[in-house]
């Protein structure tokens, strides 16, 4: 750390020197331009510099399926622009599975194909995409996959059932591009200023967004039981219904809590919160305890289900935590 004493020039205008090594390691000289990025307290500079395309190259000989999928949503939410995946040969199946995963992921396009590469952009300009707008979105969407999971459960609608299914989709496409904006935020203090929201948050929304991310994958779980499950008996179809209301009730009210800009407001709420989550666990025992008599391999799945509901509240308990945090004082 170097420190740097504040001169006073023309009796009112603040002036401080920039380090040598600093300066000359990223090309600021006599006549350049910085900028300034007030946050909080704190004030970042960095030179000011051309927008570029960053790019980037992956060789994915050998990889095929799901590891190539790994692969291209790997580099997109590292914050490549422009992706350049190789190979001595790509082949019809790995142009089929790059495509599979261009289209799960938000603003990234196909633009241009040989038969050793394929180029991939990102056309989405980074002012354009909100971490709320993206957050609220997964908040509808993970907790109506829930509900309809435990729906198709009761009602043994299978078509529900493989609706939800895909509907996780829509959930890992959001948390990819909430993903990228987070660790670009996290590089280059211009990212925060273009999605509106100092770091801290950027990190709290991140953070509630992985909790969401994984209600929605339990509710993928539980509709994927209900397909398999024939019907569930009246008592123990009530007592999930009760578990999952406690579930979502948690959910919505961390929810509601971390959007809020009062801070007495939303520390009250995420308590709230976190006081719901205590009726979870006395709800779970009660369904226990109603699917024991059943035959093994329903009572398995459905205590599965009652798994799943129970991790869904806690993750709104998580996410109840980090609206503490988001509205507790800063230092």
């Amino acid at each position: 750390m170097e420190t740097r004493k504040v001169q006073v020039t023309g009796g009112s205008t603040f002036t401080v020197s920039l380090p040598k090594d600093w300066a000359t390691e990223n090309g600021v000289s006599g006549g350049s331009i910085v900028e300034f990025h007030p946050e909080d307290d704190a004030l970042l500079l960095t030179p000011r510099r051309e927008e570029e395309k960053v790019e980037g190259t992956l060789d994915i000989s050998g990889l095929e399926g799901h590891d190539l999928i790994r692969a291209v949503v790997t580099m997109y939410v590292s914050g490549f622009d422009i992706i350049t995946l190789k190979s001595s040969r790509v082949t019809a199946a790995q142009r089929r599975t790059i495509r599979d995963a261009v289209q799960s992921l938000v603003g990234l396009e196909v633009i241009g194909e040989t038969s050793e590469r394929v180029r991939l952009q990102d056309l989405l300009d980074s002012s354009e995409l909100s971490l709320h707008n993206a957050i609220t979105r997964m908040r509808l969407v993970a907790t109506t996959m829930l509900a309809d999971s435990v729906t198709a459960l009761v009602e043994n609608d299978d078509d529900l059932a493989a609706d939800v299914v895909q509907r996780d989709d829509d959930v890992d496409r959001l948390w990819s591009m909430v993903s990228r904006v987070f660790r670009s935020v996290l590089r280059d203090p211009r990212a925060a200023a273009d999605v509106g929201l100092d770091r801290e948050t950027c990190f709290d929304y991140h953070s509630s967004a992985r909790q969401l991310e994984r209600v929605a994958d339990h509710a993928t779980k539980i509709a994927t039981h209900a397909r398999e499950l024939d019907e569930v008996p009246e008592d123990a179809a009530a007592a999930l219904q009760e578990l999952h209301v406690a579930a979502e009730e948690v959910i919505e009210t961390a929810m509601d809590a971390l959007l809020e800009n009062d801070s007495e407001r939303a520390t009250g709420m995420a308590n709230d919160a976190r006081h719901q989550i205590e009726a979870i666990d006395p709800l779970a025992r009660e369904v226990d305890t109603l699917i024991r008599e059943l035959d093994p391999q329903r009572a398995q799945s459905l205590g599965l289900v009652v798994d799943s509901l129970t991790r869904a509240g806690d993750y709104g308990g998580n996410i109840a935590e980090t609206a503490l945090q988001k509205a507790a004082p800063k230092p």
